[in-house]
């Protein structure tokens, strides 16, 4: 019991060290910010490090916790953008508020990515390995098609959509009055978006994530989770119910990566399909990967050195990528060689037996 007790205390402390981290970079950014220390270029790359964040931590929790691989996390992450921006436009007479309109979209597009993660999940999830990562594949992709065939327009008589799949519609289509906006016209994507999303509202969704994977992972249901990851058979053996706990874990993720897809697509004047392809979900699985599988600080400090690399190899002009790809190298070499990993386990014994603590 007291080693249970002990070991709540020490995840306690790691969690609050967390959101500590995470609240210690927004006040630094911010001030640096008003005081205008930071250029244009790192400005506009905030509020995308928030939405990164948010899917890198959302699939920690799919791939880290639940130790599942799912290679189809931007399919959500677009339904929540597209979703999220069709839903400002819309309300964008009607609430001329943007703050509530950011509000709006964002619940608007975890709704519909935790919808989507149902019906892909049900199915999904019953296999396992190799063939649930191209099973999860193949519904990001079908779902970037999907996007790429819809039209969707809003006037005073409502939204209107169409699905153009045989290529013989465009967004005239739709019959729209003089006072309608176009809102996703197909491949084209949506543009005219208004950008109103903002860092503050990038910090608070991952405060957000944040609280709700953590303790999640800390509660009965997590732990149910990391024993189906540990041990299948066993934990069927003693009445997990897999599919159910599996289901909740990656539904979960979805609406995040919803979530964080609502705030990229209102930070940006045009947001196409294409944005949200293959790549992108290798690039957030990276960031999982680089940081440790189930270590979401590691998630979150990942992400950040990740994307703003290659943006400080920008001088180096066309060996840019090259020492982009060998720097990945190195990390992971680095961070998956035991003798620096014990090397580091004996630093923080002996700092440990200095401060006069018993080593177990």
């Amino acid at each position: 019991m007291k080693s249970y007790l002990k070991n709540m205390k020490s995840v306690t402390k790691v969690d609050f060290a967390t959101y500590l981290g995470v609240i210690l970079a927004f006040v630094i950014v911010t001030v640096c910010q008003n005081m205008d220390l930071l250029s244009r270029q790192v400005t506009g790359m905030l509020v995308p490090i928030c939405c990164y964040v948010v899917m890198a931590v959302s699939l920690n929790l799919t791939v880290g916790i639940l130790g599942e691989l799912s290679l189809g996390h931007a399919g959500f992450m677009s339904v929540g953008a597209f979703s999220g921006v069709v839903t400002s436009m819309c309300l964008s007479e009607s609430i001329p508020n943007e703050l509530v309109r950011v509000v709006l979209a964002l619940v608007v597009g975890t709704i519909f990515a935790a919808i989507t993660g149902v019906i892909v999940g049900v199915p999904v999830l019953r296999l396992r390995g190799d063939y649930l990562a191209i099973v999860t594949l193949a519904f990001g992709e079908i779902i970037r098609d999907i996007i790429n065939c819809l039209l969707v327009g809003w006037d005073e008589n409502g939204l209107h959509i169409a699905l153009n799949i045989d290529g013989t519609k465009n967004i005239d289509s739709l019959g729209l009055s003089e006072n309608g906006i176009e809102i996703i016209k197909g491949a084209q994507g949506a543009s005219g978006n208004d950008r109103i999303a903002t860092f503050t509202v990038g910090f608070v969704l991952v405060m957000i994530t944040l609280v709700v994977v953590l303790n999640l992972v800390r509660s009965r249901t997590g732990r149910a989770v990391m024993a189906i990851r540990d041990n299948r058979i066993a934990a069927e053996s003693v009445g997990i119910n897999i599919t159910k706990y599996k289901l909740i874990a990656f539904v979960t993720s979805a609406a995040l990566a919803g979530a964080a897809g609502a705030l990229f697509g209102l930070n940006y004047a045009s947001v196409s399909a294409d944005q949200f392809d293959f790549n992108t979900s290798i690039m957030v699985l990276v960031y999982v990967v680089l940081g440790g599988l189930g270590n979401i600080w590691g998630s979150i400090v990942a992400t950040v050195v990740i994307y703003v690399l290659p943006e400080a190899l920008r001088e180096y002009a066309d060996l840019r990528m090259l020492l982009y790809a060998i720097i990945l190298i190195v990390v992971m070499l680095v961070t998956n060689n035991p003798t620096i990993w014990n090397f580091f386990a004996r630093v923080h014994q002996q700092l440990r037996e200095r401060k006069g603590g018993q080593v177990e």
